[in-house]
């Protein structure tokens, strides 16, 4: 359940440091009760549960979420059983198999996944990731025709393929197809052997919040009992498919998809995979990403993702899912450096871009525009669409970043809940205002010609005008408030049942009301976090921490309080540090008191 629309605003903060709304997560304290007595918990964890909109009877099984309860038979998907019979002959005849890819984390993941899993077989198997500048995403002829060349007589496109119907045309009559994407598919789908997506128009399964990796380890599933029947692990061992969990899970966090039902099952086993350290290519990308604690959908998001995704951005398209197939740690930590190296790239592109995309974003948000559209020469396409996303998060409107090269336009969209930018973007397509453009409701991908820039702009104010009446920031929703006392390694862990956290399963959001913040300093090498120590009205001592915090308001308040109550919201994380494990605060907004 989402919060009250009309209620009165947490502790009066209608405009907090970052211009939002503190608003309540509106539960039934029933139902919560009623959870907490049944399964013997605290009556905070029944009460966020129940806000979450789980019942009495779901409740169980969202605390211990397993495959044996949530998976569906694979059969449910369309043309599962074909894409897995085909499969299933390319191993039993020792068939060249071609895996296609994409440059993102979802493409590395199902790619490395695919990958493994036929080498275990036995196939002779490689495979390919399109250069995102030289060849854009998905497969086109060139790179088909040269994978058949190559003896292909299988093509497995992973993530990509749903709409290719061009370039998958070039293997006809040369080698089959199976697509396994999870894309949203607009018309009739490509003609090849299988065609299995969830969110094909036809497919009937109710699975369409599956990534591809997801969709790849179900085919794998499937093609396993395939093979199962036919006799073909008569004298040889069947492979264990629930090692290959952590790459599921680091495709789901990665594509944002909603931790909730098959999705929070395959992350919660797929993060206890991960934790057993077996894969070389993560274990090292860890190491260099200075992960200490056990790994979180927070380490998946924020440490794992970005450096897997800096190689298609601005690096060798194929680095991640090579990355993620290497059996070598010596190999391993090479790549695992170079892609954190990349990353470091990244972000200093990144932040030039961000500057530049602000300032347009601000003049058009004073405007009044409800969408923001803003480009610029030589943007760097691999980094738009992080862009998009910050901007979004700024302004809270549908924004849409591109980099301009010899009057092309080619860029990313980030929405807001509630506003369907891809829905635009495929109608400014089909009207000749876009040369290319699709999407889902939350994010799209788009090219256009510069002289049809305002047309584009104006076709987006126009579809998307419901957007001017959201508020400049986006509430906060607040799961509870607490005494700084109260905030205690114990309730941390309760709370922690309630994850992996993240899209569609949000963190909660606590208010510790009229804090003194005793000592706040900046730390970190760029200066960008905020370090602060404060104390409870009623007693007790708190670590906090701001992160992206190296100027606006909300920075501003917490150095420079001296000694003003000030209200604080934000996560509670418990933390380790020489055998003692603390709690402290993730700072999200702060409000004068």
């Amino acid at each position: 359940m989402g919060a009250a629309v009309g209620a009165a605003p947490v502790l009066g903060v209608s405009h907090s440091a970052q211009g939002r709304r503190w608003i309540w997560r509106q539960g039934d304290s029933r139902i919560g009760l009623a959870i907490a007595q049944r399964l013997g918990l605290p009556e905070l964890v029944g009460q966020l549960l129940a806000a979450r909109g789980i019942g009495i009877e779901q409740a169980a099984v969202f605390l211990e979420p397993t495959l044996r309860a949530l998976l569906p038979d694979p059969s449910v998907l369309l043309d599962m059983d074909r894409a897995a019979g085909r499969l299933a002959q390319a191993v039993q005849a020792g068939e060249s198999v071609a895996v296609f890819g994409d440059y993102d984390v979802d493409g590395a993941c199902s790619g490395a996944l695919m990958l493994r899993f036929l080498r275990g077989l036995g196939c002779p198997v490689r495979a390919y990731v399109p250069d995102r500048l030289k060849e854009g995403y998905g497969p086109n002829p060139a790179a088909i025709a040269a994978l058949c060349a190559e003896g292909a007589t299988l093509i497995v496109c992973v993530d990509c393929g749903i709409a290719a119907h061009a370039a998958l045309e070039a293997a006809q009559g040369r080698a089959d197809v199976v697509v396994l994407d999870h894309h949203k598919s607009e018309g009739p789908v490509p003609v090849v052997a299988a065609a299995v997506n969830p969110n094909r128009l036809d497919c009937t399964s109710g699975l369409r919040h599956l990534c591809a990796a997801s969709v790849a380890f179900m085919a794998a599933i499937a093609t396993l009992r395939t093979l199962r029947r036919a006799g073909f692990f008569a004298s040889r061992p069947e492979p264990n498919l629930l090692g290959l969990l952590d790459l599921v899970a680091l495709a789901t966090v990665c594509d944002v998809m909603p931790l909730t039902g098959l999705n929070r099952a395959l992350v919660t086993q797929g993060l206890k995979v991960m934790g057993r350290g077996e894969r070389p290519g993560i274990a090292a990308l860890l190491e260099v990403a200075q992960a200490r604690e056990a790994p979180s959908a927070y380490t998946l998001g924020f440490l794992l993702g970005p450096r897997i995704n800096a190689s298609g951005r601005i690096g060798e398209p194929d680095l991640g899912l090579r990355l993620l197939a290497c059996d070598d740690p010596i190999e391993a930590r090479a790549m695992a450096e170079r892609l954190d190296a990349v990353n470091r790239r990244r972000q200093e592109v990144e932040s030039e871009v961000l500057a530049a995309a602000f300032a347009q974003a601000e003049e058009q948000a004073e405007a009044g525009h409800p969408a923001l559209l803003v480009c610029g020469e030589g943007w760097h396409p691999g980094v738009v669409g992080i862009v998009a996303g910050r901007v979004k998060e700024k302004f809270n409107r549908p924004v849409c970043v591109a980099g301009v090269a010899e009057g092309l336009a080619k860029g990313s969209g980030r929405s807001v809940p509630g506003v369907d930018l891809g829905a635009a973007v495929i109608a400014a397509r089909q009207g000749g205002l876009l040369e290319t453009g699709g999407g889902h409701a939350m994010a799209a991908g788009f090219s256009f010609r510069m002289e049809q820039r305002e047309a584009f702009h104006a076709f987006l104010d126009t579809q998307l005008a419901h957007a001017a009446t959201l508020p400049t920031s986006a509430d906060l929703v607040v799961d509870g408030t607490l005494l700084v006392p109260a905030a205690t390694v114990a309730l941390v862990e309760q709370v922690a049942r309630l994850g992996p956290f993240g899209a569609g399963n949000e963190e909660p959001v606590f208010v510790f009301p009229r804090t003194r913040i005793v000592r706040a300093d900046r730390v970190g090498k760029e200066g960008n976090t905020i370090r602060a120590f404060v104390e409870g009205e009623g007693g007790g001592r708190l670590k906090a921490v701001c992160f992206r915090a190296k100027e606006g308001p909300l920075a501003d308040l917490l150095l420079n309080s001296r000694g003003a109550p000030v209200h604080l919201c934000g996560s509670l994380r418990a933390e380790s540090w020489n055998g003692n494990v603390s709690v402290g605060l993730h700072v999200q907004d702060a409000a004068a008191a």
